[in-house]
């Protein structure tokens, strides 16, 4: 069962629910979310039901939920979230009403390249920058990041350029120090299954980007999601970012499907790494076409000032060239599903919403 406490709700009257549904021996887990928060209880349905819960001071309504995740499913939560990066005044928004783009270098090797790539994002029309600080590879002998250097320059490199960062935390004793470098952490396909690196972002308090694992079902994808939402985090955007099959044309393969599937089974923003699954830069420009065509609410790139000499999956990242082709391509698809370019609170841009009506008037 689902409750979901009204936008007026305090925290005293959340507390007074979590105290009851403790009482008869059940457990209630509690996450905030932009505008509600909702208690998952774990326990006696039947026994909740005689609680009375609906009734108490700022409850807005309880949910009898069908699906093994509870926090995250769309059935008490028939509303699209919208999930915001960044600090106060320039925070950036994932989600339905918006088409987010995030890019950057898959890994951080120097501040001038970062900085470059950066830049470069900004010509694409990027509003978060990605990069990768620590890089759990396949191989022992790969680059493997440059670790805490690599948050200070993505920290750095955010101060200079406006743009929130994303980058990945392998390890639950990194979290603590990514979280005070970065403005969202991701959770790579390796770790999505890594149950204790899930419940510690959870406990992070800050937004979490979490990719599906390559060999995962998309209810596994959004139970790992559930771990996080459980211990109070619901700030989760999911990241499609291919899956493993028997083709090897492409690095991966792009489960186009993933996008509308998850979208009906839970509330939380989907994006899409057209980057990873394709591990070629000439497939970035259709995979990104075709995301957005199946309703993604933002994508993921990779880009590198210098690809040749990358240290880290140079044949995926965009060069300058790249990016004012893929641009053109983002924006055409990108209006004709009326979908505006989401940008920074106080962003010098037209009005989103105004931009949507004009589109939808067109």
């Amino acid at each position: 069962m689902v409750i979901v406490m009204a936008p007026t709700a305090t925290d005293a009257d959340t507390a007074a629910v979590v105290t009851r549904v403790q009482q008869i021996g059940g457990e209630a887990f509690v996450s905030h979310g932009e505008s509600r928060t909702i208690v998952g209880l774990i326990g006696d349905a039947e026994q909740f039901e005689d609680l009375n819960i609906p009734g108490m001071s700022g409850v807005d309504h309880s949910v009898r939920v069908s699906t093994p995740f509870k926090l995250v499913a769309r059935e008490h939560h028939p509303n699209r979230s919208t999930v915001w990066v960044g600090k106060p005044g320039r925070r950036v928004p994932i989600g339905p009403r918006t088409f987010t783009m995030i890019a950057g270098p898959c890994a951080v090797e120097t501040h001038q390249q970062t900085l470059e790539a950066a830049e470069m994002a900004q010509r694409l029309g990027a509003t978060m920058l990605r990069g990768g600080a620590y890089k759990p590879r396949t191989s022992p002998y790969a680059f493997q990041g440059l670790g805490r250097s690599g948050l200070e320059i993505l920290a750095d490199v955010s101060e200079r350029t406006g743009l929130p960062v994303v980058t990945e935390v392998v390890r639950p004793a990194d979290v603590e120090d990514v979280v005070e470098h970065a403005d969202m952490l991701q959770v790579g396909t390796r770790n999505m299954a890594n149950f204790s690196l899930l419940q510690e972002v959870g406990h992070a308090g800050k937004p979490v980007m979490l990719k599906r694992g390559m060999s995962a079902t998309i209810e596994e994808w959004i139970m790992a999601a559930e771990y996080i939402a459980q211990r109070g985090n619901l700030e989760v955007v999911l990241c499609e970012r291919g899956i493993r099959t028997f083709e090897t044309a492409t690095r991966n393969t792009l489960d186009v499907s993933a996008i509308p599937v998850a979208q009906g089974l839970s509330h939380l923003p989907i994006i899409v790494d057209p980057s990873h699954s394709g591990g070629h830069r000439q497939l970035v420009e259709p995979l990104s076409t075709a995301a957005i065509a199946a309703g993604a609410d933002g994508l993921i790139i990779d880009v590198h000032p210098d690809p040749a000499s990358a240290l880290c999956d140079g044949p995926q990242a965009l060069t300058s060239d790249d990016l004012d082709h893929l641009s053109v391509s983002v924006r055409r698809v990108r209006e004709a599903m009326l979908r505006v370019p989401a940008e920074a609170e106080g962003g010098t841009g037209s009005d989103p919403r105004a931009e949507q009506a004009s589109l939808g008037h067109a």
